[in-house]
């Protein structure tokens, strides 16, 4: 439950809208959100493997809210920050509510790792030996080779006493703690970081037989300390803050600050200590102190602060197992497909000129959509220039291969590569620095804004004329997430989007301001206010008795002034169906302010990370997609984009995607008035209605 301790106001439609108990906290409803995500792994309907999967991501998901959020909060705490948010709580109160909802969550998480997933695993042929104790004694034959082979010269102990500091502990890396009785009978204390280098799971004779490493390491302390008495070994980790702080002020050079502050993050302040079931009171004090006389934040680590866990640390690292050739444990293959008006094999700017072209990925393939586009573009010796924003790269990115064989072929090649996005920042450093060695005009971005638009402008000579294509996307350049992610896109050669475009473009990398955009909504500056005015527009439909409603789909919804104009227009009669797949600060079906609101989110075998806003307006309906969800940092501190569907057929296809998914039996959760969500269950198994199962039907 992520209930705020205020009470719900009053339901007079008069209602302070302000009130707290209007609002569900930012933090805790992204927890909940995380439980939805670890439910897939406990729901048994879950193929086995894909459970596995699930409690990889959950564990991923949490760290990266560690790192993040709750460091965060954390600094706001240290500097006396004690402002409350919408919902009333200060970041302490914040603080306490979120370790009280992690431990839980961690324990179920290991209840369902431990009791249920791994022995059913070990049913199906794959066996995970999580003790050393396990093997046999042809398993410890076969690892102590293995180790001196391939694990042994790559360790480095380090000892601690006067002549040896305590040793840098890396951000979200596994160490072993040793404790150790040396010739002269005084106790030590020794440290071994379990190198990720090496590969996390080790193989053990016969098929699908693994052990963590560092169960191999701990087994095989004596070649790292010989002649020393082992006392015993305790595995902990560490999470750190990663949240870049940058003064945009005084970037001069941003690349190299941000490089800097890459470089810096290394040694941020810790958040969160993991250590093993077990591990002494000794040891979870000294590892505080460490930590504590390390960090130069003066934020102040305590008992409190440490997770014990009871089984295997940083369970992301699962997902590797998850990826094994056992299709019987996985979900059925899929193939994405091209898109009919693509498959003939016509010049894909053909296509769009015939008429604007929507994508939704990953059951439209992006390879044969996006990419074809972009490698068509490339090749063509018509187009003289292209344009793209790049957000996410990713470590291999074939689009930014691309663009650089573009360059080299002489075309005017512009990327606006965002490098502050979170977790992506060092990929994107490399790309940004190699795209410029061949010629490619790199930008950062507007000063103090992240872009998160996802736009593409291909500029093409055509007889006597220069055509503009565009694409408008919701997702990242990024093949990888792709086919993991859903997400519209729209292909057009409309020239209003074109001129829009290259005012954005214009906008990112000079100096230049755009009085107005023609069809695009453009964050910081008009899209706020479109929003607002078409949420009013349905509220006066129906205080004049027509029907009114809205059907909106996005990642998050947080931002407070859109909430109030949602709650004002429910007040109003508006039919309100919102589709949030993570965090949402409104509370729902609260009588005279919310009872015409209601939520859901769908949570499965793909990250739903599409937004579309479909908009009644009296029967001539108006849909959009694009990159922001309703939070303030994308309404007021992101460049941003949403596009206007203006073909009918695609306006219908995007409200009926938008009406199958609100259907939804199987992966849907609605939210409730107290905060909790709840799944819907179907009637029968025959009545199952799953949107990824039947978008990938309708697709085949």
């Amino acid at each position: 439950m992520i209930t705020s301790p205020s009470t719900v106001p009053a339901t007079e439609p008069s209602a302070d809208l302000k009130h707290a108990g209007l609002y569900f906290n930012r933090e805790l409803s992204w927890l909940e959100f995380n439980r939805r995500v670890l439910h897939e792994a406990q729901d048994r309907r879950t193929p086995l493997l894909e459970r596995l999967k699930f409690l990889a991501i959950f564990a991923g998901n949490l760290d990266e809210f560690f790192q993040v959020r709750v460091a965060g909060l954390r600094r706001q705490v240290d500097v006396g920050y004690s402002e409350r948010t919408a919902d009333g709580l200060t970041p302490d109160e914040q603080l306490r509510s979120i370790a009280e909802i992690a431990r839980g969550m961690v324990a179920d998480q290991y209840r369902c790792l431990l009791g249920e997933v791994v022995p059913e695993l070990a049913q199906a042929g794959v066996h995970l030996l999580l003790d050393f104790e396990e093997a046999t004694e042809e398993d410890r034959a076969h690892l102590k080779a293995y180790f001196q082979r391939n694990v042994f010269p790559v360790l480095t102990p380090l000892a601690v006493d006067p002549a040896h500091p305590f040793p840098y502990i890396s951000n979200l890396s596994i160490s072993i703690a040793v404790f150790l009785r040396g010739v002269d009978g005084e106790e030590r204390f020794a440290r071994v970081k379990v190198p990720k280098i090496l590969p996390r799971w080790v193989a053990l004779p016969g098929t699908h037989r693994y052990l963590p490493l560092e169960q191999l390491i701990g087994a095989h302390l004596e070649s790292l300390f010989p002649g020393v008495e082992i006392l015993g070994w305790h595995s902990f980790r560490i999470t750190r803050n990663t949240d870049l702080q940058i003064d945009h002020d005084e970037a001069e050079d941003l690349l190299s600050l941000i490089q800097e502050e890459v470089r810096n993050r290394r040694f941020a302040e810790v958040s969160r200590v993991e250590v093993g079931a077990g591990t002494p009171t000794a040891l979870r004090q000294l590892l505080l102190a460490e930590f504590n006389a390390s960090q130069d934040e003066g934020i102040d680590l305590t008992l409190g602060d440490v997770y014990e866990i009871p089984g295997l640390l940083d369970c992301s690292d699962l997902m590797s197992l998850a990826t094994l050739d056992l299709p019987e444990l996985r979900d059925p293959p899929f193939l994405p497909a091209t898109p009919a008006r693509l498959a003939s094999g016509r010049s894909v700017f053909d296509v769009i000129r015939e008429g604007d072209l929507l994508l939704h990925h990953p059951y439209d393939s992006f390879q044969t959509s996006v990419e074809r586009f972009l490698q068509q573009a490339t090749d063509d010796p018509d187009v003289l220039a292209i344009k793209l924003t790049l957000y996410r790269t990713g470590g291999d990115s074939s689009i930014a291969r691309l663009l650089a064989h573009a360059a080299e072929r002489g075309k005017q090649v512009a990327v606006l590569i965002e490098l502050q996005a979170r977790f992506d920042e060092e990929s994107n450093i490399i790309w940004a620095q190699r795209l410029e060695d061949v010629g490619v005009h790199v930008s950062y971005g507007v000063s103090g804004l992240k872009t998160h638009t996802k736009i593409m402008l291909v500029v093409r000579r055509e007889g006597d004329e220069i055509r503009r294509y565009v694409h408008i996307g919701t997702g990242n350049y990024n093949p990888r997430t792709a086919r993991l992610y859903t997400d519209f896109g729209l292909f057009s050669s409309d020239p209003a989007l074109g001129e829009d475009l290259t005012d954005l473009f214009n906008e990112l990398t000079g100096f230049g301001v755009t009085e107005r955009f023609r069809k695009l909504l453009v964050a910081p500056r008009t899209m706020r206010g479109r929003f607002v005015e078409m949420i009013r527009r349905e509220s006066a439909h129906a205080r004049a008795g027509r029907p009114a409603r809205i059907l909106a789909k996005m990642n998050a919804l947080v931002d407070q002034e859109m909430i109030q104009e949602l709650y004002e227009a429910s007040q109003a009669g508006v039919q309100v169906q919102l589709i949030i797949r993570g965090i949402c600060c409104l509370r729902p079906d609260v009588p005279g302010v919310s009872d015409n609101i209601r939520v859901i989110s769908i949570v499965g075998r793909f990250l739903e990370h599409s937004r579309a806003f479909w908009f009644h307006n009296g029967g001539a309906d108006e849909v959009y997609i694009g990159s922001a969800d309703w939070m303030p940092r994308n309404l007021d501190r992101r460049v941003e984009a949403v596009v206007p569907i203006e073909d009918p057929h695609h306006r219908r296809v995007m409200r009926d995607l938008l009406e199958l998914m609100w259907e939804d039996n199987r992966q849907a959760w609605d939210l409730l008035t107290d905060g909790t969500y709840r799944q819907r269950l179907p009637p029968s198994p025959q009545e199952e209605r799953a949107t990824h199962r039947r978008l990938l039907e309708a697709s085949t």
